[in-house]
């Protein structure tokens, strides 16, 4: 029977704490995805650099704002050619022309903020126009808010299953019990005395089964982080070290509460005699 709740706790905190992980990397690569956007300030044609600079300046002076870079015309059509690749046949049109204008790149501290101040830099004299790809941005806010709320309900939702599981599993221990709960009831045994060797075991079960989900977590990142970094190097997945030890702790604390908890509730039933 304590071999089943070990089993049980371990399984129910393995499935907790592996969707605890992938909600937390799923939330650090929307923040990275939302660190990443940027508005693009292009300006008129015929600034002079002196008023080139001033623009920049109050670019930098905007609340927010983290990063201003200029981007010459050139530097924006060495670029251009970059992305092009094996295309390069489309610059012929161009007639050896540069189109683009010089512009600033500009990165913000907080992704709510790009609009407000976007709308601000359009106003400037002497910009053409202020462009942070507002549709596609504003979807992407909306994904990453709707990962964030999700996560966590189904967190929620998760730890409460696992309670509800590990609950009525030590409840057969307690029950497979009952009649030796009823005899020191009846001669005259405490609801403590009774109790206490019953909250250890639940305890213990709790924190062992914690202890074999944490372990088998971190063999199971350790082996997820190497492959990731062999194959896919771009995913910005959160270093193992001390995320998972972050997540061994809080799984033990969860275990072991959990396992008190269940037969605290557990108990109840059969104390009334």
């Amino acid at each position: 029977m304590s071999l089943a709740s070990v089993s049980t706790v371990a399984l129910s905190l393995l499935i907790l704490g592996m969707f605890l992980v992938m909600v937390l990397n799923l939330n650090n690569m929307a923040s990275n995805l939302e660190s990443q956007v940027q508005i693009s300030v292009y300006l008129q044609e015929g600034l002079s650099d002196l008023e080139t600079r001033e623009i920049g300046t109050k670019i930098t002076k905007l609340p927010g704002v983290n990063q201003v870079l200029f981007i010459g015309k050139e530097e924006a059509m060495s670029r251009f050619k970059q992305r092009l690749g094996e295309q390069q046949s489309i610059l012929k049109a161009l007639d050896g022309n540069n189109p683009l204008p010089n512009a600033f790149e500009v990165k913000m501290d907080r992704p709510e903020r790009v609009k407000p101040v976007a709308q601000a830099i359009a106003q400037f004299k002497g910009v053409e126009n202020a462009k942070f790809g507002q549709e596609v941005v504003e979807q992407l806010f909306a994904l990453t808010k709707m990962v964030r709320i999700l996560g966590v309900v189904l967190i929620g939702f998760l730890a409460l299953a696992a309670l509800f599981i590990i609950s009525n599993t030590i409840r057969l221990t307690v029950f497979a019990r009952r009649k030796e709960i009823g005899i020191m009831k009846y001669v005259g045994a405490t609801d403590w005395f009774i109790r206490w060797p019953f909250l250890l075991e639940g305890i213990i079960l709790g924190f062992s089964g914690a202890l074999v989900a944490v372990l088998l977590i971190n063999e199971l990142y350790s082996a997820l982080i190497q492959q990731v970094y062999e194959s896919l190097a771009f995913l910005p997945l959160i270093p193992q070290d001390p995320f998972i030890t972050n997540i061994s702790i809080a799984l033990l604390v969860i275990g072991t509460v959990i396992g008190a908890l269940g037969s605290t509730i557990s108990l109840r039933k059969f104390m009334q005699v």
